[in-house]
């Protein structure tokens, strides 16, 4: 770690591509929308079945294990969201905290990582085809990409009225599944050998497998620039979405496990106990209105938050300057967006595997997790006036507690999923981490890189 953290080689004139000018217009309603459909995607509807499979009925325990995981880990985000306004989302957060040549790495992972977008659109297209077989997907997936695209082009506030419909309809169709489906509960469900099967190996490693569906909130740290009061309503967005949307999981996942017999619905998606307890007209609405619009909450969300670390990045030189430029009319990052779209347009003509790229970069994701979590202990030395004003200012001891459980829990997470990874993928991280350090070295010795100050008073 670097003893100086945020270093500014060169005076910085004001300029248009900077985070500063980004439009604040995002109240606690819109973080909370944009967080609710950044958790709520394709793993609710994928993974519980295999959540079942893995733990039985004990999956509604197993979905509340994996938000305390989760909420572990954003605390030491809740200290630093709740600290300063983090322009640079966490890019800006990894620069202040760990180091200048740790944000250079940081990008190069962040962009690797975020190639999945396409998975989504592609998603979604596969729901679309199970209703009206017969069209074409690909064509689909561009269509939905682009809807979107466009909603976050003509600026984050129009893309957030978007997504409060999506949201507030997706929770419609959530509901109806519980609803119709708790009295179709076969009586005894605590009781019998297909609770907790697996004993407690098997319910923590099921949750650990959901962790990947209940995050997702802290996403939200990205709209530091853009938000109204980040201090005062990230951290509350980070805790309550991920909260309501776990319990709500809990009870889809009840239902899931307590209607049909295990051996059915074990590694099954949602869409067969659904079939199930709803009538036809309503099962349709599930899949429209809470499969197809998880995605595409999912989608929006994600195109609203990608570029904000990588516009800080592009400002403070690791990439082209030009590449962050701010549309004077709409306050939004248009080269970057339409960069993300070309990404997330490439995978789905030309047929590459998605879920090979995403699972890419899971492992180095895990990582930047643990080394941010790490270095949240330095929080009071790299911003000691802040730190003092700050609501959220903690004893040494209690911000020591919060940064060693947050990094064992990174650590765990790691240790689960290095053994699913196949030699190939360990291989390309290594490679990965490898060619991401040389960049950060590289670039910064080249005396391009002029780290602007990216995070503020909020």
């Amino acid at each position: 770690m670097e003893e100086k953290q945020i270093v500014v080689h060169a005076p910085i004139e004001e300029h248009k591509n900077s985070t500063k000018d980004l439009k604040r217009v995002l109240g606690r309603g819109d973080l909370m929308s944009i967080a609710v459909g950044q958790i709520i995607g394709a793993g609710i509807f994928a993974l519980a079945g295999v959540a079942i499979g893995i733990t039985g009925k004990s999956v509604n325990i197993a979905f509340m294990i994996a938000a305390l995981f989760v909420i572990i880990i954003a605390f030491t985000q809740i200290l630093i969201s709740g600290t300063v306004r983090l322009r640079g989302g966490l890019y800006t957060q990894a620069a202040l905290l760990v180091g200048n040549r740790f944000a250079g790495f940081y990008t190069i992972i962040y962009i690797v990582a975020n190639l999945s977008i396409a998975m989504y659109a592609l998603s979604f297209a596969d729901y679309f085809l199970a209703l009206v077989p017969g069209l074409n997907s690909k064509l689909i997936a561009i269509t939905v990409l682009t809807i979107f695209y466009l909603a976050n082009l003509f600026g984050v506030k129009e893309a957030a009225k978007v997504q409060h419909f999506l949201v507030i309809t997706m929770a419609l169709a959530l509901t109806v599944f519980v609803v119709f489906g708790m009295p179709q509960i076969k009586p005894g469900y605590f009781s019998g050998s297909d609770f907790m099967p697996g004993g407690l190996i098997g319910l923590f490693s099921a949750a650990t497998l959901l962790t990947y569906a209940t995050s997702g909130a802290v996403s939200v740290m990205n709209f530091g620039a853009e938000a109204k009061n980040p201090t005062k309503d990230i951290p509350f967005v980070l805790i309550v979405s991920t909260v309501l949307v776990a319990l709500f999981y809990a009870l889809m996942a009840t239902v899931a496990a307590g209607v049909m017999p295990i051996t059915e619905v074990a590694n099954q998606p949602l869409t067969v106990v659904a079939l199930e307890i709803l009538p036809y007209p309503l099962y349709v609405f599930f899949i429209v209105g809470g499969a197809m619009f998880a995605l595409a909450t999912t989608l929006n969300a994600t195109l609203g938050w990608v570029t904000k670390p990588v516009l800080q990045a592009s400002v403070d030189g690791w990439l082209p300057q030009k590449l962050g430029a701010i549309n004077e009319k709409y306050k939004t990052p248009h080269i970057l967006l339409t960069i993300f779209f070309v990404l997330g347009l490439v995978p789905i003509i030309t047929g590459w595997n998605i879920g090979g790229i995403a699972n890419f970069a899971l492992i180095l994701g895990n990582i930047l997790n643990l080394f941010l979590a790490m270095a949240t202990v330095r929080l009071p030395k790299v911003v000691p006036d802040l730190w003092e004003k700050s609501k959220y200012r903690t004893s040494k001891a209690t911000l020591w507690t919060i940064s060693i459980l947050a990094t064992l829990t990174s650590a765990f997470q790691v240790y689960l999923i290095v053994p699913s990874l196949n030699t190939t993928l360990i291989i390309g991280n290594i490679i990965l981490l490898i060619l991401a350090t040389l960049f950060a070295v590289w670039r910064y010795n080249s005396g391009k890189v002029q780290m602007e100050i990216s995070y503020e008073e909020s």
